[in-house]
């Protein structure tokens, strides 16, 4: 396997968590956003949308985090990172997307440099936008959790959901959100961080986190 990804890119970040969950190695291979490598002709050759991560297997390649980590699930089902009962996998799924689909397409690299360099957004304004969307988008998670409480998002063993959720703190903390309103969300992550799976693929330790 081949995973092109971005030391910072809480998406790339969710899918090394998932593959260091299931023990499977692959070949690490940098794409630095923030200097624009996605738009090499090398890497527009290999990805469409221009975007990490992207995962090579054999003959198929993918994209999207959630539908890789899926694609995971499906080829390399032990250990399982979705519960068999429908509604605990549902739940689980819900959890993901509630980050996923609700926080981070708001905050990405992308969108705040839209913010800036074309709506002429200040960079108090921009990191103004940044916390406000993950902070009360966390505020939906952590009544999540509260709801149904367990050591991880879901039960006592990591899932999706936790895959998707480590990585959106990190970058909560690297822009000084405010997370001292969602204590259920900061006891999970801590769990999770005591974890190899977890600690080890954290951003800092990336071969491109130091390039």
């Amino acid at each position: 396997m081949q995973l092109y990804n971005y030391f910072r890119s809480s998406a790339s970040y969710r899918v090394r968590i998932a593959l260091a969950c299931k023990g499977l190695a692959y070949d690490y291979l940098p794409v630095h956003l923030a200097r624009n490598e996605q738009f090499n002709e090398s890497y527009q050759a290999v990805s469409a949308s221009r975007l990490v991560p992207l995962l090579r297997d054999g003959e198929h390649t993918l994209t999207q985090s959630l539908a890789i980590i899926e694609y995971l699930e499906e080829t390399h089902p032990e250990p399982p990172l979705l519960p068999k009962e429908p509604a605990a996998r549902a739940r689980v799924r819900a959890l993901a997307l509630d980050i996923a689909c609700e926080i981070h397409p708001l905050d990405n690299l992308r969108v705040l440099r839209y913010l800036v360099q074309s709506l002429k957004v200040s960079e108090d304004d921009k990191n103004r936008w940044y916390r406000h969307w993950v902070e009360t988008g966390l505020e939906v998670v952590e009544r999540q959790l509260a709801a149904q409480p367990g050591r991880y998002c879901h039960g006592d063993t990591p899932t999706l959901a936790d895959c998707v959720l480590v990585p959106q703190i990190f970058n909560a903390q690297r822009f000084d959100c405010r997370l001292d309103h969602v204590p259920n969300v900061m006891r999970v992550f801590e769990a999770c961080m005591q974890l190899p799976a977890f600690d080890e693929t954290q951003p800092s330790k990336c071969p491109d986190a130091t390039a």
